[in-house]
């Protein structure tokens, strides 16, 4: 949990950091040298033992806060962690999530691609916040991505935005206004 900086209750900031400094992926016990599910890397696209932080929404805040305590969590724990204490398996992750969206979307929904899979979260928060004018150079850093991979990525998810784009242009009044003709 010492990856996991919380605002203390009452501060104005209820914005948390989660710090991410290596992956886990579930490669199988064939696919690590240690015989373990999980392989254990780098952060890709970044230098040995570099990390990134990425901010958490006042909401998770406080849902994080009461798992915490749910929890009895001590620093050093996992914040999500199996049945004896560990990495939690994707098996467990997989069928929660099913769960969870069976739970809660229309069946058409649930039916569709839409967050089929956890990582689909991922792409649905990165657009969201590009939609919503985040600049791309900072949705990269907290992605864990370059913009140039970013933009290649979700340019073609951006929208909405053209509307207050050509207000910001227009307020700019960087055109001189022409004057029309026989106008007068």
């Amino acid at each position: 949990m010492e990856d996991v900086t919380l605002p203390e209750p009452d501060a104005d900031d209820q914005w948390c950091e989660l710090l991410i400094h290596t992956a886990t992926p579930e490669v199988g016990k064939q696919g690590t040298d240690t015989g373990e599910i999980h392989g254990q890397r780098d952060l890709k696209g970044r230098a040995e033992g570099e990390t990134r932080t990425v901010p958490g929404h006042p909401a998770l805040t406080r849902i994080r806060r009461q798992h915490i305590a749910d929890e009895q969590l001590q620093p050093g724990d996992l914040l999500l962690q199996g049945e004896f204490g560990g990495i939690l398996a994707g098996s467990v992750i997989r069928r929660a999530w099913r769960s969870a969206r069976k739970a809660v979307l229309p069946p058409h929904v649930f039916e569709s691609p839409t967050g089929r899979r956890v990582y689909d979260n991922r792409n649905t928060r990165l657009t969201k916040w590009l939609n919503d004018g985040i600049p791309p150079a900072q949705v990269a850093e907290w992605a864990g991505s370059s913009v140039a991979v970013l933009l290649a990525t979700y340019a073609r998810c951006v929208d909405g935005q053209l509307p207050d784009l050509k207000r910001w242009l227009e307020a700019a009044g960087d055109l001189p206004e022409a004057e029309v003709p026989g106008a007068g």
